[in-house]
């Protein structure tokens, strides 16, 4: 009982801080997964969430950044993984939100940052992405609008006639004539296809 006593009243060491640190950071990408996105309000019908969101962003960002032949399609993927990173803490504001809230994201993507043994490396994919003056980071914004458009127009194909008006500003948000084509072959695309079409054999 006494040596436990005395292993409680141990100073932790460097390392184990910052295990802790990043167990806590860990935890805290958890909240991702139970952070709606707000828009969805909006919407009518539908709901995913931020980490389902970022998720699917990811894959698109790795997508778009090999068919550009980007010469660091895993920078891409970090930007579309982080990006959202800071809704833990200050959660989810949609456009509607915007109008009237005011969140205060640089305070606490500094506070995360500053308990992260690689604080600046998160620092840097949060200002790269929110300023989109590289490639990488416009890849990783016309990921995270198609992966809006996805879901927008698996939203119309269930029958939310709103969907197609959202979907006429999110295509306006696209820079590149790949996010374009991509767009426009989405839109076409029965979301229930990949799926149904052509595999009958499936349901015998």
């Amino acid at each position: 009982m006494d040596r436990n006593i005395e292993l409680v009243k141990e100073e932790p060491t460097p390392e184990r801080k910052e295990r802790r640190a990043l167990a806590n950071f860990f935890f805290e990408l958890g909240m991702l997964k139970r952070t709606p996105r707000s828009g969805f309000q909006f919407l009518g019908t539908g709901r995913e969430s931020v980490a389902e969101h970022s998720f699917r962003t990811a894959v698109i960002g790795y997508t778009l950044a090999r068919l550009s032949d980007h010469s660091d399609p895993f920078r891409v993927v970090c930007l579309c993984l982080f990006h959202d990173v800071p809704e833990a803490r200050t959660g989810d504001m949609n456009y509607v939100n915007k109008q009237y809230v005011t969140v205060d994201e640089a305070k606490a993507v500094r506070d995360l940052a500053e308990t992260l043994p690689f604080g600046d490396a998160f620092l840097e994919f949060i200002e790269e992405y929110r300023a989109c003056r590289t490639e990488a980071a416009v890849l990783a914004h016309e990921a995270d609008q198609l992966d809006l458009i996805l879901e927008l127009k698996h939203q119309k194909d269930l029958g939310n006639a709103y969907a197609e008006r959202w979907i006429h500003f999110a295509l306006k948000r696209l820079k590149t004539p790949l996010g374009h084509r991509l767009a426009d072959e989405i839109l076409v695309t029965d979301s229930a296809g990949w799926w149904f079409d052509g595999n009958d054999h499936w349901w015998a």
